[in-house]
């Protein structure tokens, strides 16, 4: 089964998508936030378009692991994409995965400029990529 991943920002949405035995996640677009009703509109429709049975939305929970403002804000999205989802919904843990897209975008060298348009998308890869690796650990035992 296919999985979409979306990293939930203020201002963009990354996506990644896995391949279909839902082992690897790749990188696939990144959504410019808009109004809400466009981008869970967009998202169904990538989700549709890519043939998945689930989205993985990444939760930005603090370093504690409470849940702080962002946090709220993720949780507010991903439970009105539930409501109009054809697919199920699941968040999952995302600490540092935006500092991990940085990480590795600079070893790429990855210039300064082309690095905004491109972290939201792997973070959203290094998200679905955590997810898939623990749902394969859990399927094991």
């Amino acid at each position: 089964m296919r999985v979409l991943g979306l990293d939930i920002g203020d201002r963009r949405i990354g996506v990644a998508v896995s391949d279909p035995e839902g082992i690897m996640a790749g990188s696939l677009t990144t959504i410019t936030r808009r109004e809400t009703e466009r981008d869970l509109a967009a998202i169904v429709e990538l989700a549709r378009k890519e043939e998945t049975g689930l989205i993985v939305a990444g939760l930005p929970r603090s370093l504690n692991g409470s849940i702080g403002p962002q946090a709220q804000k993720v949780l507010a999205f991903v439970e009105r994409l539930a409501e109009v989802s054809p697919v199920p919904v699941e968040t999952w843990d995302e600490r540092l995965s935006t500092v991990e897209a940085d990480r590795i975008m600079g070893e790429m060298a990855i210039r300064l400029n082309k690095r905004k348009e491109r972290r939201d998308s792997l973070a959203a890869a290094i998200i679905l990529q955590g997810y898939l690796d623990a749902a394969r650990h859990r399927d094991r035992s």
